[in-house]
């Protein structure tokens, strides 16, 4: 149950019925009405905006409006004052009954608590990692990736039909670099001193293992052959193998993708053309010299006419350039076509994640989307920042074995797959990171993972415990038939509280993007068991298990069951795995 979207409906309901009594005029719009939680607790429980966004069409004062809905709202069942504060808002105090209550709820959900159909079945795309082929992952991938898919889990728990897309950028130059790299490793497997690797190349030992493959699979033939020709071998292999290694490496991480689309395979297609000329019949490309860059003028910059796509209708800077001077694609025709194919795939909400340096594509990218698609295809871009690496507040680099990079594996290997993934969410992604290897392994209430994964596995060594008292194989049905109206003391409510607005909380997250919102909900979650938890420990009275009481205890245990799964719920959502007792 989402308490806000019940009460929003009830407050439409307040708003029906004043308009049956004709005080209030048929078809005023609605879908401004919002209920949320004060801004100051002291407030009441929920908060309305009704009265102030309905006024104007009303014809009432903002204050007038509130006092009748405020009369309609204290007739509401659990509603125990209503309060109207500031230039209009409406705030309702609910009874204890109501928070109790919401226990039964979470017990019947059980882990998929916080699942909604606010997304409608609606296709989402999510195109998130799409590192260059070149390599094994590296920890500059990292907060993308656990970005991305957590994101994607986000959508999927609110009802949205989600496709997760690597975007392979297979046809730039870097491609001939990795081909000429592996080349080299081949005549190195054949015997060849190559000496060290030239500048410019790639020089990884993971390139070793493929330079022997080829060596077996062709001996020396590729040293015969044209080196146009030996070079496409090559490129293929190379291409094929790094991403098996890629998708090993996010394997690890607990990643998938459903899709994989080859920017080669805009190349050569007609994709590229069509979509060109697709922006050209709408007028949207013309042939225009542009003015020389900002700043300091490069060397080599000259002014020449070029064909251009005019970005600036869509609130980019400049317009921008779809061929270079050679006659070839700019980066950014095949982009447009890319995204033009999804659009085409049924995907109108497109999200794409991107590394800090890639920000300044932005807009040229949403101006080139809403043209290709006539404003249809709603496109957003959520960029992560930098991840620094640290070991006891000192920067930190671990070994180099992939050439000049600290691996994804490295990473991994460390400190494990959960920790990696909850800590990458612990910030808002646009913020800097700082991953610090002895922190996150901290077992304190510093490190918002253990504190979490903590608190899940306090509950299940309670639960055993119970067992050991007596109170065992209890079912999720006998605990939801529990008496709740015995947890009355503050902090119980309070936890329950918390519970109950986890599903607004999911919704608000997955509209915003912004998945690191469920790390910092369950780090509240958690808080509040470990300090009803301490408060058991002061006061044996307010213990989970009171073997003198059945009745008291099975309530207790009803909560912390439902606190184990609101967890598991938001760690589902976060693509970790939560915990049955701390190694």
């Amino acid at each position: 149950m989402n308490i806000f979207r019940h009460f929003e409906s009830r407050v439409a309901a307040a708003v029906a019925a004043l308009q049956a009594e004709g005080s209030l005029p048929d078809g005023l719009d609605l879908s401004r009405i919002t209920v949320e939680p004060p801004r100051d607790p002291s407030h009441g429980d929920l908060s309305t905006n009704a009265a102030m966004v309905l006024s104007k069409a009303a014809g009432k004062k903002p204050r007038d409006l509130a006092d009748a809905l405020a009369a309609k709202l204290t007739a509401e069942e659990f509603v125990t004052a209503v309060e109207i504060a500031g230039p209009g808002f409406i705030n309702l105090r609910l009874k204890n009954e109501f928070w109790q209550l919401r226990v039964g709820d979470i017990l019947r959900a059980v882990d998929s608590y916080g699942a909604s159909d606010l997304g409608q079945g609606e296709a989402v795309n999510v195109e998130y990692v799409s590192a260059n082929p070149t390599g094994p992952m590296h920890v500059g991938h990292v907060r993308g990736a656990v970005f991305g898919d957590a994101l994607a889990n986000l959508l999927e728990k609110v009802g949205y039909r989600v496709c997760r897309e690597y975007y392979i950028n297979d046809a730039g130059g870097q491609i001939e670099v990795l081909a000429r790299s592996v080349m080299l490793r081949y005549r190195e497997a054949l015997g060849e001193d190559i000496g060290a690797m030239p500048e410019g190349l790639y020089p990884g030992d993971y390139l070793k293992p493929l330079g022997a493959d080829l060596a077996a699979e062709f001996g020396n033939r590729l040293l015969e052959m044209d080196e146009g020709e030996a070079l496409a071998i090559t490129r293929d292999r190379a291409i094929d193998a790094m991403m098996e290694m890629i998708r090993g490496d996010l394997a690890v991480l607990g990643i998938t993708h459903e899709t994989f689309f080859s920017e080669r395979s805009l190349h050569g297609s007609g994709a590229i053309e069509a979509t060109l000329q697709l922006l050209e019949d709408k007028g949207l490309i013309y042939i225009g010299t542009l003015e020389p860059p900002k700043g300091e003028v490069p060397d080599d910059w000259e002014a020449r006419p070029q064909t251009l796509f005019r970005s600036t209708e869509f609130g980019d800077d400049v317009d921008r350039a779809l061929k270079k001077s050679d006659g070839s694609w700019t980066y950014f025709a095949p982009d447009i076509a890319y995204h033009l194919d999804k659009y085409n795939r049924g995907f109108r909400k497109m999200i794409d994640v991107w590394g800090a340096d890639h920000a300044g594509y932005i807009k040229r990218m949403r101006a080139a989307i809403a043209g290709v698609t006539g404003g249809e295809g709603e496109f957003d871009v959520k960029v992560c920042q930098l991840v620094k690496l640290y070991r006891n507040g000192e920067p930190f680099k671990m070994s180099k074995r992939a050439g000049d990079f600290v691996t994804l594996r490295d990473v991994v290997d460390e400190v494990g797959k959960d920790v990696v993934r909850f800590m990458m969410l612990t910030r808002k992604n646009e913020a800097p990171l700082d991953f610090d290897f002895a922190k996150v392994m901290e077992q304190s209430r510093d490190n918002p993972v253990f504190y979490v994964q903590y608190a899940h596995a306090r509950i299940k060594s309670v639960l055993r415990n119970a067992g050991d008292a007596g109170f065992d194989a209890l079912s999720d049905v006998d605990l939801s038939e529990a008496d709740f109206s015995l947890l009355e003391d503050e902090a119980e409510l309070a936890l329950i509280r918390l519970m109950a607005s986890f599903p607004r909380q999911v919704e608000q997250a997955a509209l915003a993007h912004e998945p690191h919102r469920i790390s910092f909900a369950l780090h509240d979650i958690a808080s509040g068991f470990h300090g009803l938890w301490n408060k058991g420990k002061d006061d044996p009275s307010l213990r989970f298990i009171l073997p003198e009481d059945r009745a008291l205890t099975l309530a207790r245990l009803s909560l912390i069951r439902a606190v184990a799964y609101v967890l598991a719920s938001g760690l589902a959502i976060l693509g970790v795995s939560p915990v049955e007792e701390m190694r």
